[in-house]
This record gives structure tokens, C-alpha cells and sequence, in this order.
């Protein structure tokens, strides 16, 4: 980096700067997934929007190779880079709720966490994930699935605004009437296209919830899945509820008769009263053995939301594969029964998140999240805290992911990829809205500024149509340029 021009930039900034040789580099520097060790040449640690926008015209000006950082909870480690610059959003932490209206305006620094403690006290919720550390900015951006899906959408279907800083250090407003193709793409595209500083989302009222963890013995996970499966379509939206296959943690507060078996697991949580809650479960528990231990009962949402986070803090290895599934056949059950059944950790797991009820009734070209038709949301998780198992956890997932694979409908959650995924992930995954997507970029970013991501190339720029040569048909001449454009 120029020093001169590092020193201007410096001299604009309200947040802080932290390079190499400072104290707390290494702190600063270090991601969620412990698997993945970068190192920037600088962090811009931004205090407002104004930082943004300066950092972001630093880096363009300059030729930096350029991160966004929000929570800082993503997979690959795509919040960061080696040799460039991060934009470091995690003192963006406000939170405005508007009880009036049931919105809420949230600064992209924020986790799900931050906004459930504060949508709480109104007894409001924004459908987010299922671990209260994920980071609100990078969740949204790709989608978004939790409790509150099947009821009421994905977190992109309650997106309402976003604030965004362009390429180009401008900072626009974008909703259904402004810049809406950029609002278009933003709701599921990843951060191909700015960097979001506030969202403004529609609430719902959630305060209390039955929910939590019900384990069975491995042995009866064929019997458990093919319940879950059959219960699903006919469960209340109200019940959200995914199943899992997984090991019983070996600590407290888990059943130590139970520690480290390999397990069965459905999670859930249903919004209204625990009478009603047990009552929509009852189906399913008829239909299946007795579980090692049922532990569902009534809790605040925010609970249920921060459950398993002791589980999983920062700095554990994480290798990540997911998949969209549109059935689940006897014989993918078979299949992930065999391959789950041997995992690399105790931490290791699959989960299959339901794509159902409000999810479908967006239309599948209304943002650019496309897999509307799916049933499931699946993700395979390698874990563990020894990075010495990092290879094991690697191909555990990846075997498991290929054996499951053909039962599957193909392309993949964004949010559940790794940085290794083969050539066409990303084509599958939006399907139809993959060129218009690239597009939109095209448009917002055709440097292709923001690639520290799922990185979706800008679009190639029309050919011009070609002047008529001496003798040759008007014709020929015109077809070849609608041809090109």
C-alpha cells in the first residue's frame, strides 16, 4: 500500500486502523472457522458509514484486494483476505425497533443475538437462523432459514431496506421502488454487490416458545427419519423443526449416561402456547420409539435461539457441504444413516432445515434466492477443535456429501459453502436467476470490486454492433448487432 495514501485515508477516520504489527493483530485478524488463518495487510475497523465509504474508495483507488466483515461467522472465512483490506463492520451495532409498525432497522456489525435481545421486549422476533453468534449481515445476504421459516419466510422474504455503499463510494437506499434490482439482489446474492450497512426487517410476534432437543439412540434414526418426513407437510407452519444426525454432547447438562453416543436428533420450536406446541408434536412422537430424552418444553425465543452456541465458539475447525433436497427416499435415509453413523469428531453432524410453507409462496424469480421448490436445506458439518483432524474433517464431509449427492436436487445453500466448491456450484444454485444476477452486477460492480465471496463475475458488456463494411448488406450488418446485444 502507498504510504501517502495510507496516511490520508488514516487521517479520515473516525473507526480504527490495525495493521501487522499491532498488539491485538492477531485477535483482530482471527475467524469463526479456526480451519482458515488469513492475514490482511490492514483491518479498517469502521465507526460509521462514513468509514465505509471511505475504506471502500481507499481499496478501489488503491488496487486492494477487499473482504467484508460483519459478524464474522462465515464458513469459508470470506470476511477476511491475505494482503488486502478488511472492512471490519462489528462496531455496527445498533438495533431500532419500531413497535408501532413491527420493524426493525439493524446496523450489519449485528448477530441474530443482538437483535433477539432487543425485538424480545417487545415480544417480536425477525425469522434468523438457529445460532445467536451468526452475524445478521452475511446470514440475510445469502437467505436466511430458522425457526420462524415455515411460518413466515425466509429472513430475505422479511427484508424490507437495506443501506449500501457502491463500488464506487456511493451510498444508496435500496427497496421495492428504489434501486430495486439491486434490492432484487441482494435477497439471496450474497455480497457480490456492496456492503449492506443497515437492514430494516419485518417482525412478527414470537415471545415465548415450546421448543428444544429431542434425542433418540442411533438405532431407531431410520424409524425417527422417515417420521420427520412424513409429519412435515402435515405439521402447523407455527412448529419449526429440523432433524439432525449427530452425537450426544459428552458435558453437562446432557444425560451423562448418554454422553458421546451417536444420535438421532429433532429440534424444534413452535410459537404460541406449550399446550398447542405439545399437541403438534404428538403425531410424531406417536409415530416413533421412545427417545433417549425429550427435552422440549417452554422457553423465550431467545432461548431457544442461543441453545447450542456454548457448543460451538469461535475457533473450532469447521468444513462445510451442503445440498438442496427436493425428496427424502428410504434409500437417502440409508445412505446418511451409513455415513454419519462413522463421524471424524464428536462435534461432526448433518441437518436438514425445511424449505416449505412461506418459502414457497414467493415465486421463485422474486429475489434471487431460487431453490423455492426444495423440501430441505442440507448441511454437513466436519468439527473440531483439534486442527489436527482438519484433513479428517475434510474428507468425512466430502464423502458423506458425494454419497448423498444423488438423491439430492442440486446446487447448494450459499451459506453452506466452502471456498472449494466445483466449477458450476453457483450456476446450480441460482439456476434460472444466475444471469440476471450477473447482470445486476455488471451494473453495481463491474470491477468486480466485492469478489472476497461466492464470488458471481459481472457480466461481460455487449458487443457494439459492427459497422457496415464497403458492399456488404444493411441486412447482415443489423442482424449481427441485435445478435451481439
Amino acid at each position: 500500500m502507498n504510504d501517502t495514501a495510507t496516511q490520508a485515508f488514516a487521517s479520515s477516520f473516525r473507526g480504527r486502523l490495525i495493521r501487522p504489527a499491532d498488539a491485538d493483530y492477531d485477535a483482530a485478524r482471527a475467524l469463526y472457522n479456526g480451519m482458515i488463518d488469513k492475514r490482511p495487510a490492514l483491518i479498517a475497523r469502521c465507526a460509521n458509514v462514513a468509514d465505509v465509504i471511505s475504506a471502500v474508495n481507499f481499496a478501489r483507488t488503491e488496487g486492494l484486494l477487499l473482504a467484508i466483515r460483519g459478524g464474522g461467522h462465515n464458513g469459508p472465512g470470506l470476511g477476511s483476505c491475505n494482503d488486502g483490506l478488511v472492512i471490519d463492520l462489528s462496531m455496527l451495532k445498533g438495533v431500532r425497533v419500531n413497535p408501532a409498525d413491527r420493524t426493525v432497522r439493524v446496523e450489519a456489525g449485528c448477530t441474530s443475538g443482538d437483535v433477539d435481545h432487543a425485538t424480545h421486549a417487545f415480544g417480536l422476533a425477525v425469522p434468523f437462523g438457529i445460532v445467536s453468534t451468526t452475524g445478521v449481515a452475511g446470514l440475510t445476504l445469502g437467505g436466511g432459514t430458522g425457526y420462524l421459516t415455515r411460518k413466515h419466510g425466509l429472513t430475505i422474504d422479511n427484508l424490507l431496506e437495506a443501506d449500501v455503499v457502491l463500488a464506487d463510494g456511493t451510498f444508496v437506499t435500496t427497496n421495492a421502488t428504489s434501486h430495486p434490482d439491486l434490492f432484487w439482489a441482494l435477497r439471496g446474492g450474497g455480497g457480490n454487490f456492496g456492503v449492506v450497512t443497515s437492514f430494516v426487517f419485518q417482525a412478527h410476534p414470537c415471545r415465548d416458545v415450546f421448543a428444544g432437543p429431542i434425542f433418540w439412540d442411533a438405532a431407531d434414526a431410520p424409524a425417527v427419519m422417515r417420521a420427520y418426513r412424513d409429519f412435515l407437510p402435515t405439521a402447523p407452519e407455527e412448529l419449526g423443526i429440523f432433524v439432525g444426525l449427530k452425537t450426544v454432547p459428552p458435558t453437562d447438562p446432557f444425560p451423562k449416561p448418554h454422553w458421546g453416543k451417536r444420535a438421532c436428533a429433532i429440534i424444534g420450536a413452535f410459537n404460541g402456547s406449550a399446550a398447542d406446541g405439545a399437541r403438534a408434536m404428538e403425531p410424531l412422537l406417536a409415530a416413533v420409539p421412545a427417545p433417549l430424552f425429550n427435552w422440549m418444553g417452554p422457553m423465550p425465543f431467545p432461548a431457544i435461539q442461543a441453545l447450542f452456541d456454548p457448543f460451538f465458539p469461535k475457533g473450532l475447525q469447521w468444513y462445510w457441504k451442503g445440498d438442496f433436497v427436493g425428496s427424502l427416499p428410504d434409500a437417502a435415509i440409508d445412505a446418511h444413516i451409513a455415513h454419519a453413523g462413522h463421524p471424524p469428531s464428536d462435534f461432526s453432524l448433518m441437518h436438514l432445515y425445511p424449505i416449505d410453507g412461506a418459502v414457497r409462496r414467493v415465486a421463485k424469480d422474486a429475489t434471487a434466492w431460487h431453490a423455492r421448490d426444495a423440501s430441505w436445506s442440507m448441511v454437513i458439518a466436519g468439527i473440531d477443535p483439534d486442527p489436527k483432524n482438519a484433513d479428517a474433517l475434510k474428507a468425512w464431509g466430502r464423502g458423506y456429501w458425494k454419497a448423498v449427492h444423488p438423491f439430492n436436487q442440486g446446487g447448494g445453500y450459499v451459506n453452506f459453502m466452502m471456498d472449494d466448491e466445483q466449477e458450476g456450484r453457483l450456476e446450480a444454485t441460482y439456476g434460472e436467476n444466475f444471469k440476471r444476477l450477473a447482470a445486476i452486477k455488471a451494473t453495481y460492480d463491474p470491477n468486480n470490486l466485492f469478489r472476497v465471496n461466492q464470488n458471481i463475475a459481472p457480466a461481460p458488456a455487449a458487443a457494439p454492433a459492427r459497422t457496415a463494411r464497403p458492399g456488404a448488406g444493411a441486412a447482415t450488418d443489423l442482424g449481427a448487432g441485435q445478435s451481439a446485444g
